[in-house]
């Protein structure tokens, strides 16, 4: 099973992009982020006309997250139990065997800000909560644009960035937490050449540059045997391209 990840950044502006890379990369689930799309305006018969279901939850201008599906979709849920939030982050979905869950983290605006303070709250809801459902789907696969570079090596230029949002320690620590529950980085499994990124600013050339983060990260259980793990720079170079790339793993 071949399994992604993009953060597209508006699916209304990188609709023709989305179409475009399914039908040249042919996977069997993507989770979608920063849909900026209410539900009513979500392209579900273009998205069926390209082979998949889909379960989707979106709001206006911000958030937004989608499971496409070549398997049919069942046991749907949206946002984390018991953690009040309207912003539209999370989305999960049985396909087959293999629970899939969807999620866009809060960015964090800045350390120290009620905005960061928030992220740090959402990430222990959801790891509270991922613990059950590890229980109940022993294979299950989280993927989204956690809004954290992990490890120095998954930043462009580590002292510039040093105790900022993405990169700080408690962040970081709570990305840890997600793989202590025995979740493990599908991309770290294999070798991968140095420098690689999901992110790229879209100022600075950054992207010419290769100043980038890895912020999009696909985590799976020990039940899933991942057999490799790439970034599809590729879209990321069209014309008017979200500032994210594909994050692409394959799962038996």
């Amino acid at each position: 099973m071949k399994i992604a990840t993009w953060n597209v950044n508006s699916l209304k502006v990188r609709l023709p992009h989305l179409l475009g890379w399914l039908a040249d990369a042919r996977p069997d689930v993507v989770c979608l982020q920063e849909t900026k799309s209410e539900d009513k305006n979500f392209p579900v018969t273009d998205l069926q006309a390209a082979g998949y279901h889909c379960a989707f939850s979106g709001q206006k201008t911000y958030n937004g997250v989608a499971i496409l599906s070549r398997e049919p979709i069942s046991e749907v849920h949206y946002g984390i139990p018991d953690f009040a939030d309207e912003q539209k982050r999370v989305v999960a979905a049985t396909l087959g065997d293999v629970r899939i869950v969807c999620v866009y983290v809060p960015n964090g605006q800045e350390v120290g800000s009620d905005k960061y303070a928030y992220k740090l709250q959402w990430l222990a809801a959801l790891t509270g909560w991922l613990r059950g459902e590890l229980a109940k789907y022993p294979k299950l696969a989280l993927l989204g644009d956690y809004n954290i570079a992990p490890e120095d090596r998954d930043v462009h230029d580590p002292q510039a960035w040093q105790g900022n949002v993405l990169v700080s320690e408690p962040e970081r620590a709570a990305f840890h937490a997600l793989q202590s529950l025995g979740l493990r980085d599908a991309f770290r499994l294999f070798e991968q050449a140095e420098k690689s990124y999901s992110w790229w600013d879209y100022r600075m050339l950054a992207f010419r540059r290769n100043q980038g983060l890895r912020i999009d990260h696909i985590l799976v259980s020990p039940a899933l045997q991942c057999t490799a793990c790439t970034i599809d720079k590729a879209p990321r170079k069209l014309e008017r391209p979200s500032d994210h790339t594909p994050v692409i793993a394959e799962v038996n």
